[in-house]
């Protein structure tokens, strides 16, 4: 979560005008967004909600795409950032680029109507299991178990740990307790667990997954919009760097064989899932090169710079979600200040 050390932090940098002095210098060419849910009341609810950082409410998207425009920034899509990525000539702008990933159904019923008032491009990245309703969201399911029972018992890494989940804050515990060896496992070996804990708590997966992704049906309707890009995101929502060469290899070919099965045209752009340093590595950007993608995001944390032409696949994100839905947070970010402290100031993080 974000801590108070860490809003202070990004407080300081906008209000000292740290983050405006220092923008000329690590600014860079632009930003690339993330976003997952954009759900009315995303990332505010009280109370055990321990994804709330994968939501934000529409509002503040809307506010989000105002401040950026206020900044100057250029609205674009995926393919002309990557144009001005190849080409810094082309702009002495900055552009800011709105992306989503898994393809839910909030990013058409609330994202698709804000993209709309700010004429604004976006990319939805998809995950064909998702889309199909088959995937498992572990993350929610571990979320579903803990808020549902007031007693959690669970093996994990051989061993048998039970928890008390009565009060939130015994919730919250069990939660930080499992999710990083969930989130570490194998993947396989991920899925098999979930699954088999989810139907000891009487937790139906594919149905909580068909209840918040968008159909093919519906995809094939938001493609036709003009602002919408569809790029690709594994088969399975498969951390790649946790696959074998061959196994991450076919996740990359066979998302994108599907999306244009489906919808008449191939992804150019890719995402990967959880996209840091553990989940997608050099081995994946090559693999993603290999693959056919013109260019591939990850999660780690930056600007744009014109060195990224040179690892197209590695490009960084900015994440916007319901940790930081405050404009003074989003304004330091953009300057830039923030990530090149984080990065003790290397424009590239691609190793």
């Amino acid at each position: 979560m974000l801590t108070t050390a860490m809003r202070a932090a990004l407080g300081l940098l906008h209000y000292s005008g740290a983050s405006v002095l220092f923008r000329p210098f690590l600014g860079g060419l632009g930003a690339i967004f993330m976003l997952h849910h954009v759900l009315p009341g995303g990332g505010r609810q009280p109370g055990f909600a321990p994804n709330y950082g994968l939501e934000m409410t529409p509002e503040f998207l809307d506010q989000v795409i105002a401040l950026v425009k206020r900044r100057g920034m250029d609205l674009v899509s995926i393919d002309e950032a990557v144009e001005r990525i190849e080409n810094p000539s082309r702009s002495t702008r900055r552009f800011a680029v709105f992306t989503l990933d898994d393809g839910y159904r909030d990013n058409r019923d609330h994202a698709l109507p804000v993209f709309k008032a700010h004429d604004c491009p976006f990319t939805i990245f998809v995950a064909p299991a998702i889309t199909d309703g088959t995937c498992e969201l572990w993350w929610r399911g571990l979320e579903q178990i803990i808020a549902g029972n007031t007693k959690v018992e669970l093996e994990v890494g051989g061993r048998t740990l039970s928890f008390a989940t009565a009060s939130d804050a015994e919730k919250w515990r069990a939660w930080q307790t499992l999710y990083r060896p969930l989130r570490n496992m194998d993947q396989l070996e991920q899925r098999h667990w979930i699954r088999q804990a989810c139907t000891r708590y009487g937790i139906d997966l594919a149905a909580y997954c068909r209840s918040v992704a968008m159909t093919w049906d519906e995809l094939r309707t938001i493609v036709r919009e003009p602002l919408c890009t569809i790029g690709a995101h594994t088969v399975h929502h498969y951390a790649v760097a946790r696959l074998t060469e061959a196994e991450a290899r076919a996740e990359l070919v066979q998302s994108a064989d599907r999306i244009e099965a489906e919808l008449g045209h191939r992804p150019r752009y890719f995402a990967y899932p959880y996209g840091d340093v553990a989940s997608a590595g050099p081995r994946d950007f090559r693999l993603a090169a290999d693959a056919g993608y013109r260019a591939a995001v990850t999660t780690r944390k930056g600007l744009i710079f014109a060195d990224h032409a040179r690892h197209l696949t590695a490009l960084p994100r900015a994440s916007l979600s319901g940790k930081i839905q405050e404009l003074p947070f989003v304004s330091a970010l953009i300057g830039g200040l923030p990530f090149g402290l984080l990065n003790r100031f290397r424009k590239l993080n691609v190793g």
